[in-house]
């Protein structure tokens, strides 16, 4: 092994380390805006039952913590389902799959009409996995579905659970890309690389995924609205040290990530102007804007699966 591999593979363990720790201290210690803990306790994977039904349990956990191994025909990124939403779908704080099998069917925004969970599932695939639908029925979502079921077990529908998305920090006056780009390579750069394409482990997996560029998620992603990610990078990020950036430093990171090409929104046809007046009207979102001289969306690699 050259000595370049065994700094990486001292780094790799290092980084590895501090973020089973630190998830475990993290899902502990979180508390939503009102200052109340949440109050709901998912099932342990010890728990998970015998026989056919734990059987697809077990094989919704594990698409959803090795998405690309279980579920990879529908895949077009380097992510999984569980970079987003962090200890397997459990942790409170970073969209735990709990509290929001209970939440659906609900109308959405997105797509102007009531959507059942399997749709909402489909569409993770397509955005933020950068991939393609699987069909209704098909085994990758009745087995995501039965994960997400089992992890609700006695929580309430309906209910817009303690612990549910990310919490959302105090928006700053102003976002400052310069200092995003300050903090991104003090916290952030370690784990996901000074070009944002991720960090692989010795074996060639994925240890810690890409923010930006043709192997992140798309511009149709939740995750590309700078509100999410600045929610997610304040709760969560540095992984293991949640809650320890400054709101405002949380909302300029996220500008920062968020102000970076990667593949092409699935709804785009042809125009770019066109596809942010449909979909990207917010001010907390980038795309069709000019950063840097350029219009982001205008150089995107195409949506869906690509050739690595």
């Amino acid at each position: 092994m050259t000595a370049a591999k065994r700094a990486h593979s001292i780094l790799f363990a290092a980084v590895a380390s501090l973020s089973v720790a630190g998830l475990a201290v993290a899902g502990a210690a979180w508390a939503d805006p009102s200052g109340e803990q949440s109050a709901f306790t998912p099932p342990s994977g010890a728990e998970i039952p015998k026989g056919g039904f734990g059987e697809m349990v077990a094989l919704g956990r594990d698409i959803f913590t090795d998405t690309s191994k279980h579920a990879g025909a529908f895949v077009g990124n380097d992510l999984n389902c569980s970079n987003c939403h962090l200890d397997k779908g459990r942790l409170a704080g970073a969209a735990p799959l709990w509290a929001a099998y209970v939440a659906y069917p609900a109308f959405r925004k997105k797509n102007q009409r009531v959507n059942t969970f399997e749709e909402r599932l489909q569409g993770c695939f397509r955005y933020s996995m950068n991939g393609k639908a699987p069909p209704l029925g098909d085994t990758t979502l009745i087995a995501l579905q039965a994960y997400a079921y089992w992890l609700a077990k006695g929580a309430p529908t309906g209910v817009d659970m303690n612990g549910r998305g990310y919490p959302a920090p105090k928006k700053p006056e102003r976002l400052d890309l310069a200092r995003g780009g300050e903090i991104y390579a003090q916290k952030c750069a370690l784990c996901h690389g000074a070009d944002g394409a991720g960090l692989k482990a010795a074996d060639g997996s994925v240890a810690f995924p890409p923010l930006w560029g043709p192997r992140s998620y798309n511009w149709g992603a939740g995750m590309s609205v700078i509100t999410n990610a600045a929610g997610f990078i304040k709760a969560n990020m540095p992984l293991g040290l949640g809650g320890t950036l400054s709101d405002e430093d949380a909302w300029n990171v996220a500008a920062f990530v968020d102000s970076h090409e990667r593949p092409q929104d699935p709804r785009f046809e042809g125009s770019v102007a066109e596809t942010r007046k449909a979909h990207h009207d917010n001010p907390l979102d980038l795309y069709g804007t000019e950063i840097g001289g350029v219009t982001l969306g205008e150089n995107s690699p195409p949506s869906g699966p690509q050739p690595k």
